[in-house]
């Protein structure tokens, strides 16, 4: 039998994984505690997604289990041994984790090792593809010369013009906690690809975005915005000028690269995964391109202070990804997304919302 197990499946990109690739797997579990609903609120819950793969992916099933649940998850993987795992649960926001720095590293660091430990003992064969974060290169993108524009910010040297790539240094650096333990979980991943031979990848996302996620100020920066704009609700730019620049790529890109990384695996592998140069865009910009899409005029405040360890421009190199696996590209644009996810807005928000519970 073959077995795909997802952790964070009710968020974004692992609920994205399981309607994607569970059909090619005979039992796709997923594992999720809606922790996001605790972290954040009403905007953060997932149940509705949960209910939707529920009731949508026929070889789908939930197990509400935390993935600090060290006991729990051994036991959950020994009996389901996996072919593929994929570790999309997180504490996501670097803002957050200074509140709750224990409860962000015990889920990001420890989480993650669980999650390799249960796998390697119940199958040393398994892919391992880890969803990590930008944020592990700390603030050192921003010792990179920029030249600033009516709109964004931009890199001065033609040599940074595809972005960042792998070999950019990840220490000597200011992280914030979350980007510390996201450190912490990273190397560990690979380790376990340098030292035991699971076949593991570490995903260094820009980004991630569609029209799934429950954006919140706190993370989920473009699909927050759009939320912000097309409810009519007051947006807050956090230092930079609102000239800081991101790469946007749509879940369903991820999940892609993700099914071409497990047919064809490697071995402790670190991609950055953005949407590039052609998908980035500025909060300014954001702001322009969502009024225009939403008919709506967007209302924003400015606050001088930036967010610690914040880059001011951030593009993924996506060189050594496209030459590892040539037939990935990107497929959705940054226009498209930004549509799609003003239209899913429109209609979700009318919708009635689901009671949760926070623990």
């Amino acid at each position: 039998m073959s077995i795909l197990i997802v952790t964070g499946s009710g968020g974004l990109i692992g609920s994205e994984v399981i309607e994607t690739l569970a059909p090619e797997f005979d039992l796709a579990i997923g594992i999720d505690n809606n922790m996001r609903a605790s972290f954040f609120g009403e905007y953060g819950d997932t149940t509705r997604r949960r209910r939707h793969l529920e009731t949508n992916v026929s070889n789908y099933r939930h197990y509400d289990l935390d993935v600090r649940d060290r006991d729990g998850l051994i036991s959950l993987v020994r009996k389901n041994p996996p072919d593929l795992v994929v570790h999309a649960a997180a504490q996501p926001s670097h803002d957050l984790a200074a509140r709750i720095p224990f409860d962000d590293f015990d889920i990001n660091a420890g989480g993650t090792l669980n999650l390799l430990e249960s796998t390697r003992r119940a199958n040393p064969e398994c892919v391992f593809v880890h969803m990590s974060t930008n944020k592990v290169y700390g603030d050192s993108p921003n010792r990179l010369r920029l030249t600033e524009t009516k709109t964004r910010w931009v890199y001065a040297n033609k040599a940074n013009a595809d972005g960042i790539d792998e070999q950019f240094p990840i220490d000597q650096s200011c992280h914030s906690i979350f980007g510390a333990s996201k450190v912490a979980a990273d190397v560990m991943v690979q380790e376990y690809g340098h030292y035991f031979g699971l076949r593991t990848c570490c995903l260094r996302g820009g980004c991630l975005t569609g029209p799934n996620q429950s954006g919140v100020q706190l993370h989920g920066f473009l699909n927050h915005l759009i939320r912000s704009v097309v409810l009519g609700q007051e947006y807050t730019i956090f230092g930079y000028k609102g000239k800081q620049v991101r790469d946007n790529i749509h879940s369903r890109d991820v999940c892609a690269f993700i099914r071409e990384f497990y047919r064809v695996p490697r071995l402790a592998e670190v991609y950055n995964l953005g949407g590039g140069v052609d998908n980035s865009i500025s909060v300014l910009e954001a702001l322009e391109a969502v009024g225009r899409a939403s008919g709506r005029t967007p209302v924003y405040s400015y606050q001088n202070t930036a967010r610690t360890g914040d880059h001011i421009c951030y593009i993924s190199n996506l060189s050594k990804i496209r030459v590892h696996y040539p037939n990935w590209k990107i497929s959705t644009s940054l226009e498209f997304m930004i549509e799609e996810m003003v239209d899913q807005m429109r209609v979700s928000e009318q919708a009635p919302r689901p009671s949760y519970h926070i623990p």
